[in-house]
């Protein structure tokens, strides 16, 4: 059966940040031109801001510049950081760092605490006002190439499939978007994205791209405990210095707390389980407190980009770019990448209106959008902290955090150290065999601070159709037991942040990897984490995944 098509000037894969941005800045210019763009987005979670997830502390110059009357216009960016403060956490102990010790790259003075979900369903509706045709719960599932190999655009996934893959009763063909230039914006680890950097050899002579895992829940709390616009940060305890990470702690309005908490997954200890790191890290004398008579409402996990300024691929290739997450522009110290997304997204709109202006037919690739980006804020700020993350690993957790904030006290004084630290192996590499290392011993949850992966999956709301071929994908079936489960004790069932891969058998000596798809809430981290690569994540069946509220 032949798929329909739609044709665009400009189709955007992703209703993040950058994506929204983009279609945003797009009508702009048309606009301001007095031209015509058509533009499309698609997103496959069930509504625009359902799979994301942030912490999130948002820098607005990248809004100013987008919307310069965004507080007239009913952003939801509500709440001003009121308070900066920065723990370090032993196992019963607590120590703040006085504030005019953090470099002034720290200090979120004129930044806001908001839900990054609410933010893109606000920025959705100012793309929609513009013309922008955003279609949500639709997965772009393949990318679509010309004949000379230029990107023609993409398709969307098949509907009422099968786990056998046979067509059900409701079968419906996936749909074809045509565009001169194809922009992805798929977030962290998107499977597009992972197909054009390999066919296109977007990485070659890059380092590779770094992760960290974040975990969040959201909370309502004692209003006696609230502090709107309190911004907490924390290193140490659980984490030792052989695995990197830390926490947040924002206040948001109408007594709402959300709680994270990052893992890099450069960590070598197969027994290491992220998730089980964060519940325990809630139980601190310095933390519980927060949450004791409090409710849980939200929980989410997403992997996060850590690699920056050296892991950045070649950004174009023929018939589209990448921008946002898909690329890769957090800004590791400072927690925050939001601003980066909007504005590359930005930047790439604005060269793809100027070669649809010129008369492109987009079968080339839009040259002038690294150019701009090299020129642009974004590279100032990865710059200042390119040493940062490679640091944490060259040096473990305490030595790179002296060393990095010595690094951004440089920069703050204007010296930029001659120096660019790289990044050695990806991070699948990184774990050891478990007979060198030492199991860990989680404590139980307790039911009212720390939870269980299934209650704490279930209030993801995370759904899927579970009559449809699995979207996570193994290479080879024996890969699991002989190599992870042998070798690694099978990392798969901790690094998992939901309950997704579990062995079953074991007792009577017949271990298989048991793979509840059903549970995936789209963080991405099982295939960048699996030690052989043999984990392919691909999008579901549009709609599916976590329905995120208020995250």
């Amino acid at each position: 059966m032949e798929r329909e098509f739609m044709e665009y000037d400009v189709v955007i894969v992703g209703a993040g940040p950058s994506g929204l941005s983009a279609a945003i800045r797009l009508k702009q210019l048309a606009a301001e031109k007095g031209s015509e763009v058509s533009v499309c987005v698609l997103e496959k979670g069930s509504e625009v801001g359902a799979h994301i997830l942030s912490g999130a502390v948002i820098d607005p110059i990248a809004m100013n510049e987008l919307f310069p009357d965004w507080k007239e216009r009913g952003a939801p960016l509500n709440v001003p950081v009121s308070e900066d403060r920065f723990l370090i956490l032993e196992e019963d102990e607590s120590y703040r760092i006085p504030n005019f010790l953090l470099p002034p790259l720290m200090n979120n003075h004129g930044n806001y605490v908001v839900s990054l979900g609410n933010v893109c369903r606000w920025l959705a509706q100012q793309a929609e006002a513009l013309g922008v045709e955003i279609y949500p719960g639709f997965a772009a599932a393949e990318v679509l190439y010309h004949g000379d190999g230029s990107v023609k655009g993409v398709a969307t996934g098949d509907m009422g499939v099968g786990k056998d893959g046979e067509h059900k009763p409701e079968y419906a063909r996936g749909m074809e978007l045509h565009a001169k230039y194809t922009l992805i914006a798929e977030g962290v680890r998107g499977s597009l994205a992972k197909e054009l950097q390999t066919r296109f050899d977007l990485r070659d002579g890059i380092d590779p791209q770094k992760f960290g895992i974040g975990l969040k829940e959201l909370w309502r709390i004692d209003p006696a405990k609230h502090q709107a616009g309190l911004v907490m940060h924390s290193q140490g305890w659980p984490l030792n210095s052989n695995a990197g990470g830390g926490s947040f702690l924002y206040h948001l309005d109408d007594n709402q707390v959300v709680v994270g908490f990052v893992v890099h997954l450069n960590y070598a200890n197969p027994y290491l389980s992220p998730y089980d790191e964060f519940q325990r890290f809630k139980t601190h004398p310095a933390i519980r407190g927060f949450f004791e008579g409090g409710k849980r409402i939200a929980y989410g996990a997403r992997a996060i980009n850590e690699g920056g300024l050296q892991s950045i691929p070649k950004l174009t290739f023929p018939g589209g770019a990448l921008i946002g997450c898909s690329a890769g522009f957090v800004n590791v110290p400072r927690i925050k990448g939001s601003h980066n997304a909007m504005k590359s997204g930005m930047l790439a709109a604005e060269s793809a209106f100027d070669a649809l202006a010129a008369g492109s037919q987009g079968h080339d690739e839009l040259v002038a959008y690294p150019q701009k980006l090299r020129n642009s804020w974004v590279w100032d700020d990865l710059d200042s902290v390119r040493n940062i993350k490679p640091a944490l690993s060259k040096f473990g957790m305490w030595g790179g955090t002296v060393y990095g904030g010595f690094d951004m006290w440089c920069h703050s004084l204007g010296i930029r150290l001659p120096w660019t630290f790289r990044h050695g192996k990806a991070d699948h590499q990184m774990l050891l065999p478990a007979d060198e290392c030492t199991p860990i011993d989680y404590p139980k949850p307790d039911g009212k601070i720390s939870f269980d992966k299934l209650s704490s999956v279930f209030i993801s709301n995370t759904n899927h159709e579970e009559d449809q071929p699995s979207h996570l994908k193994l290479k080879s079936a024996e890969i699991p037991v002989q190599l992870n489960w042998k070798v690694y004790a099978g990392p798969e069932q901790r690094f998992c942040p939901a309950g997704v891969y579990e062995f079953v058998g074991v007792e009577e000596n017949a271990p298989r990897l048991q793979i509840n798809a059903q549970n995936c809430v789209h963080c991405k981290t099982c295939d960048i984490k699996d030690p052989s690569q043999n984990i392919n994540w691909v999008v579901p069946e549009g709609g599916g995944g976590p329905n995120y509220p208020n995250m």
